[in-house]
């Protein structure tokens, strides 16, 4: 499962990425548009969030496919459920989203449904 590997470990680079351009897009938003002061850190909530459950969600996600475990990826599995929610929630509903917020979430979208279908695949292979 070396692919799985390597599509986590560009997927843990890209979210550094991502979530530096979101925040500086959040604040370049706030100060140019009329960012309403209650929708602020609604946005700045669901991003940081997303960040904390980035982690566990890579620890586990490496740590299932190197030891050939089921359990760990399983739960890798779960949390990019709700990881793939939050980045809905800032490709759709955020206050203002950009065309470089859609582009930034469909790339992370994508990478979350790679990521997701190595790990059903190698779930499958460790179970059998």
């Amino acid at each position: 499962m070396g692919l799985g590997r390597v599509l986590l470990y560009v997927n843990g680079i890209y979210y550094i990425v991502y979530f530096l351009a979101t925040l500086a897009m959040i604040i370049y938003k706030s100060q140019v548009f009329s960012y309403p002061d209650d929708l602020l850190a609604p946005d700045l909530a669901v991003l940081f969030l997303m960040a904390i459950l980035e982690v566990p969600r890579l620890y586990l996600g490496f740590k299932g496919n190197l030891t050939e475990a089921e359990a760990p990826l399983g739960l890798s599995l779960g949390i990019t459920v709700g990881s793939v929610v939050l980045c809905v929630y800032l490709l759709l509903w955020q206050t203002y989203v950009l065309w470089a917020d859609v582009l930034l979430n469909a790339v992370l979208l994508s990478a979350y449904g790679l990521e997701s279908g190595f790990k059903v695949t190698a779930i499958a292979a460790f179970i059998s």
